[in-house]
């Protein structure tokens, strides 16, 4: 079985990134997650990465803090997390840059579209943090924005659950189970897969969503081989 995306983009939340530990970075999640990204990259795959801040703030439960200073909160949360995941890269031999769309410069690069694309074509793995660089947008909405920003031909959604379900299997055992779905499909039927500004950018934009479990082991590498172990949305 060949390679069936030749550049992506990995949205990870901050959660994934966390572990059991279910707050801030546990180390070992970080590490196996890095090398799970080194073997695609090593395959060729081109690979820019969006990670959320759920592990340490959510602009969204912010409580009396103002929405806005929240938000920006939630943006210095994946700024930390996108610096662990380089750290865990750089560790064993992966390339990776950080570019953030907040300057902070002495932490990582401002994000340029054209420098992030040459790093792309450099074979460096591309970590954005910040968000969009603005409050009330989703890292989700961050995530769709720099795929087709990036050209990506997929988002590769890492998840603590192995698939999109018609309700939380947890809590409801006849929950369905989706291998394919259309992105009209999250809206009609409400699935918390992404909201809905970042649906929208992926569907004008033309650019696949596949939905799968990070700790499977070598899932990454699965879904880029064309193996089906999750839910895709086109």
């Amino acid at each position: 079985m060949g390679i069936k995306y030749k550049r992506v983009l990995i949205k990870l939340s901050g959660e994934a990134l966390a572990g059991e530990d279910k707050f801030g970075v546990n180390p070992d999640v970080t590490l196996k997650t890095a090398k799970q990204i080194k073997e695609i990259r090593a395959n060729g795959v081109d690979v820019a990465i969006v990670v959320g801040g759920g592990n340490f703030f959510r602009g969204r439960t912010g409580g009396s803090i103002d929405r806005a200073t929240a938000d920006y909160m939630g943006m210095l949360a994946t700024v930390m997390n996108a610096l662990a995941l380089q750290d865990s890269l750089l560790s064993i031999g992966c390339e990776a840059k950080v570019m953030t769309a907040i300057e902070i410069r002495d932490m990582a690069e401002g994000y340029s579209r054209r420098k992030a694309l040459d790093y792309l074509k450099e074979g460096k793995v591309v970590i954005f943090g910040g968000g969009t660089g603005s409050p009330f947008f989703s890292t989700d909405t961050t995530a769709a924005l720099r795929a087709a920003e990036m050209d990506a031909e997929v988002i590769l959604m890492a998840k603590a659950i192995d698939a999109v379900y018609s309700a939380d299997p947890k809590l409801d055992p006849s929950a369905v189970r989706y291998e394919h779905l259309t992105y009209m499909d999250i809206v009609e039927k409400d699935l918390k897969v992404m909201d809905l500004t970042a649906a929208t950018l992926c569907k004008d934009n033309s650019i696949k969503l596949y939905v799968f479990a990070l700790a499977e082991e070598g899932g990454l590498m699965k879904v880029i081989n064309g193996e089906n172990i999750g839910t895709l949305v086109e």
